[in-house]
């Protein structure tokens, strides 16, 4: 007898469907019956969703292109507005392919790429990003990263060299990613090296190491994570899991959403899952206006216990 119940939202929509009332009160009044979208902050009061795509994988043959569009596509039209690639995936070929995706839908989307660390040299960070811009077909980026650490002594020349970029309108935000605590304190000891933006690391249900030490420095100095690999890599996938498949059940959506839903909970992280599929974009999707009950989270932490010493 439940399956026919409504739920507010759907009660609200079957109404306005059924009276014809299209009229702005009455779309404040559906939008008040769904749940909010989770949002995250950057430092310079940039606001996104805190569930992004990211795009390892895509342009390179898992999928047929077209249906990789559509996946991200999708994603955008849910509100997945962050799309996360870089230069070396495979090699360009990721953001050749976001190319096609960012026609006509520039503004809408948060774009974010990245720098390799043997590219740093000289003018090699300006080299790189103007590759990048070339194949993505845009003149900026929303985020450029730093994919992984350099020795501490060349962060100030990478820095500047971030910089000169956002001086230029070729970017408006940096930052990092792979970073320990001591190298984000190092970076944060030169000059402008607090305009860090976000430190990209890896952090799922099954592998929490992060809240060891970086997390909980990372909302000290309120520089949010993005985190990638979100539902545990393509080897060491969470959404097999017997909690997660439970909780899923009772919330009425798949096993990914909830262990999304987890990883984006305190308002201080992005994630940024890779989906190939427009099906399994609105599956992950659902975690944006997902709240998992403290129950919930007692059940998640016993079967994913959280990282000790």
């Amino acid at each position: 007898m439940s399956e026919h119940l409504l739920n507010r939202r759907q009660f609200a929509a079957g109404c306005a469907a059924a009276l014809g009332l299209a009229s702005p009160a009455w779309r404040a009044v559906l939008a008040a019956a769904q749940p909010a979208a989770r949002t995250v902050k950057f430092p310079d009061g940039t606001v996104v969703p805190a569930l992004g795509q990211g795009c390892w994988h895509l342009g390179q043959g898992r999928h047929p292109g077209e249906v990789e569009e559509d996946a991200l596509r999708t994603g955008v039209t849910l509100g997945m507005t962050l799309l996360d690639t870089s230069g070396n995936y495979g090699g360009g070929r990721s953001e050749e392919l976001l190319s096609h995706v960012l026609s006509g839908a520039r503004e809408r989307i948060f774009l974010v790429s990245k720098v390799e660390g043997n590219e740093v040299a000289g003018d090699g960070v300006a080299r790189a990003c103007a590759a990048s811009l070339a194949r993505l077909g845009t003149d900026y980026l929303d985020l450029y990263l730093l994919h992984w650490p350099i020795p501490s002594a060349g962060f100030p020349a990478v820095v500047a060299a971030f910089e000169q970029l956002r001086a230029a309108r070729k970017i408006r935000s940096w930052g990092v990613s792979n970073f320990s605590v001591a190298q984000m304190e190092d970076l944060l000891r030169v000059p402008d090296g607090h305009r860090c933006a976000t430190n990209q690391v890896p952090y799922s249900l099954n592998n929490r190491r992060i809240e060891r030490d970086l997390l909980p420095w990372m909302r000290q100095h309120d520089i949010p994570v993005m985190a990638y690999s979100p539902l545990g890599g393509d080897k060491h996938l969470v959404i097999g899991d017997r909690t997660l498949a439970a909780l899923s059940a009772a919330h009425g959506c798949s096993p990914a959403a909830v262990a999304l839903a987890w990883v984006i909970r305190s308002g201080a992280v992005i994630a940024i899952p890779e989906a190939g599929s427009a099906a399994h974009v609105r599956e992950n999707a659902v975690a944006l206006s997902l709240a998992l009950t403290p129950a919930d989270l007692q059940a998640l932490d016993a079967a994913f216990p959280a990282p000790t010493g």
